[in-house]
């Protein structure tokens, strides 16, 4: 939200070249007319859905919302599945997840619940959930820790959140909710009027590149990398969403996976 505040008040004399932006922004960037179209060469690698048909906005990741599971703080207790399942009683104070009111992670759960069960019916199942939730936390990364190490036993959070801490030694599990989920995305867009139009194209056209999209697995962050012809997409997306995949819908709010 900062940085597309301050792309609208740099309007009439833009600093930056090019902007990333993170779940609905690259949409508002783009009704608010501080970003110009531009199609890379690997545009038609890029998921449907995934970006702007006019080439306002694309998606450099993705990063999918799911279950991380303390295995050895369930006790037991069977590793839920499902949204269905998040509601039984033996999770009760089992369940961190962040507060909508401060944290764009909630706010992504909220928003993808409401597309894949209705609105009504989103809401009527998180006062359901509210009964198992232990803590509602500030930050999205908050219930992923307190999973590590072994303070409750669910977060509902990002999966891609998940192979780090098991690099690390914990005992996590990450789960993709058999319903369908709803996922996040970091877009990128040219700003009209850069200053540097060309230098910005040249990075625009590498961000999609093997060698750009391999650098978060390298650096141990794991969202899902958007050119599909590369690499590092294809050995990601059958971790992140199983062999073939389930198919993305894209929405105002956020992007939808349904299984």
């Amino acid at each position: 939200g900062q940085s597309l505040a301050q792309l609208v008040a740099e309007k009439a004399s833009p600093v930056a070249d090019v902007t990333y932006l993170g779940v609905t922004f690259g949409i508002q960037a783009r009704k608010e007319g501080v970003v110009t179209a531009y199609k890379p060469a690997a545009w038609n690698d890029i998921p449907n859905g995934l970006k702007d048909p006019e080439g306002h906005w694309f998606t450099i990741h993705s990063g999918t919302l799911g279950f991380m599971v303390n295995v050895d703080a369930l006790k037991g207790k069977p590793i839920p599945r499902s949204w269905a399942d998040l509601l039984k009683p033996e999770y009760k104070g089992e369940i961190q997840v962040a507060n909508p009111a401060s944290s764009g992670t909630a706010y992504t759960i909220l928003a993808g619940l409401v597309q894949i069960m209705g609105e009504d019916k989103a809401f009527d199942y998180m006062k359901k959930l509210h009964r198992n939730i232990g803590q509602y936390t500030r930050s999205g990364t908050g219930p992923i820790k307190a999973v590590a190490r072994g303070e409750t036993s669910v977060s509902i959070s990002f999966v891609h959140d998940g192979p780090g801490e098991k690099m690390q030694g914990f005992p996590v599990e990450t789960v993709t909710p058999s319903e369908g989920t709803g996922a996040e995305i970091g877009s990128m867009s040219l700003i009209k009027g850069a200053r540097n139009l060309d230098q910005a194209k040249k990075f625009y056209e590498w961000a999609l590149t093997a060698s750009a999209q391999e650098m978060g697995a390298a650096s141990k962050q794991f969202q899902l990398p958007s050119n599909k012809s590369q690499p590092p997409y294809r050995l990601w997306t059958p971790f992140l969403l199983a062999a073939n995949g389930p198919s993305p819908r894209a929405s105002a709010s956020c992007m939808v996976f349904l299984q």
